[in-house]
């Protein structure tokens, strides 16, 4: 996989973690990024709200750091995209990268029931 493209500024300024550009994600990392259903969940809270949204603001049922670790998972599969606003770090659901990228599949995703 290619160098992620986006760096974080220094010095307390906004922070942007490296998020991957989609032409180097592959079908597979989404998928395995998705096979996950606290991941799914996430999918689908964003894609409800039609905004971006906090991670605390979603409820998960996982402790901190394994969240941490879902949210890691989905911005390296180029699912999220993830900033900070003041000490918040925003989720971005990269719908419409992913439409051109993966045709139907986060639709697929979103409308499927969870057999979790």
């Amino acid at each position: 996989m290619a160098a992620a493209t986006t760096t974080a500024r220094r010095g307390g300024r906004d922070r942007v973690p490296a998020h991957p550009e989609l032409r180097d994600v592959t079908l597979q990392q989404v998928l395995e990024a998705l096979v996950d259903p606290v991941r799914r969940l996430i999918v689908r809270e964003l894609h409800a709200a039609g905004r971006d949204l906090s991670c605390g603001t979603i409820d998960l049922p996982v402790g901190k750091s394994t969240a941490t670790h879902h949210f890691h998972v989905l911005r390296d599969a180029g699912l999220i995209r993830q900033y900070y606003v003041g000490t918040s770090r925003m989720n971005a659901l990269r719908a419409q990268e992913m439409e051109e990228a993966f045709p139907g599949l986060l639709c697929a995703v979103v409308s499927a029931p969870d057999g979790s």
